[in-house]
């Protein structure tokens, strides 16, 4: 039965607003996320309760047990004081989460260097590191690997990935001759670090050519990380594209930007929820009121890395 408030056009010319239910389309999306959020408190009040551990996953073939949800590495290096940035990161091993991401370039180097003094004291035997470089080149690589060792105050790193592969030609230079991925085998080899992956938000293409790229040069990545979030799947989705191939080839799945940066529950002129007001948008050019959340597989969700 279809009913209508102020908001949708009828014969005689009245703008009204279909009803669903009894509900306004605005409404159910409303209560909706409502109660997924309500939801998710409840869970999360309950692990409180029980003090219990962070549930956690194999990432990929290595047979680590990785926490699902890691700590974001760019935003520990913002805090004026930097004992905050060291108590949030112990609270962290503490609590159960094991898998801290980082990179060399995050604040200049304060997001590693903070990360590496609460390390100190054996909280560096209970946590899996990941950092990234930006070096396409072996010389660079190599520099930046040696860096974020000495900065993270460990003779090892549990997993490199190489940062932002954000454009068509850097799979190429990654693993050309004298390239980044040079430096990343010699230091596997040599211990310093144990797995290799990469990261990148821009396209779904650039990740499937990286991985073909690999390929040709028969080489099997560990992790890729990726963005993985409720709207992805309605454009140019990761989800769609690289998860199965990632599922198929038995590499570990990081998931980024779960909440977009924030910026799916961001406020809008009037008010209204970033996300509902896209989802609001998205159900006028369908015509419909469906809503297809993406799925997010494998393990280690990660987040703080910037765009």
């Amino acid at each position: 039965m279809r009913e209508f408030e102020d908001g949708e056009r009828n014969d005689g010319g009245l703008v009204r607003e279909e009803k669903i239910g009894g509900v306004t389309r605005r409404e159910f999306l409303e209560l909706g996320v409502a109660a997924t959020l309500a939801a998710g408190a409840g869970e999360m009040a309950w692990a409180a309760d029980t003090k219990s551990e962070v549930p956690r996953r194999t990432l990929g073939r290595t047979g680590e047990k990785v926490s699902m949800v890691g700590l974001g590495g760019y935003h520990i290096g913002s805090q004026k004081d930097e004992q905050e940035s060291i108590r949030i990161i112990r609270t962290a091993l503490d609590s159960g989460i094991n898998f801290l991401d980082n990179c060399w370039d995050y604040n200049g180097g304060a997001s590693e260097e903070r990360m590496g003094k609460a390390l100190r004291d054996g909280y560096r035997q209970r946590a899996f590191v990941m950092t990234k470089i930006d070096g396409r080149t072996k010389k660079a690589a190599a520099q930046q690997i040696e860096e974020s060792l000495r900065r993270l105050q460990t003779d090892h790193i549990d997993l490199l990935q190489f940062h932002e592969i954000i454009r068509m030609e850097d799979p190429d230079r990654v693993f050309a001759a004298g390239g980044g991925m040079e430096a990343a085998v010699e230091a596997q080899k040599a211990g310093k670090i144990r797995y290799i992956g990469f990261t990148g938000h821009k396209s779904p293409d650039i990740h499937l050519k990286m991985l073909e790229t690999a390929d040709a040069h028969k080489f099997h990545f560990d992790s890729v990380q990726m963005p993985l979030n409720v709207m992805d799947a309605h454009y140019n989705s990761f989800g769609k594209k690289v998860l199965p191939v990632l599922v198929k080839k038995e590499i570990g799945v990081l998931g980024m930007k779960p909440m977009g940066a924030g910026d799916h529950f961001a406020q809008q002129d009037g008010g209204t929820g970033g996300m509902l007001a896209l989802c609001d948008e998205l159900a006028d050019q369908r015509g419909d009121y469906r809503m297809r959340f993406g799925d997010a597989g494998g393990a280690g969700g990660v987040g703080g890395e910037k765009f």
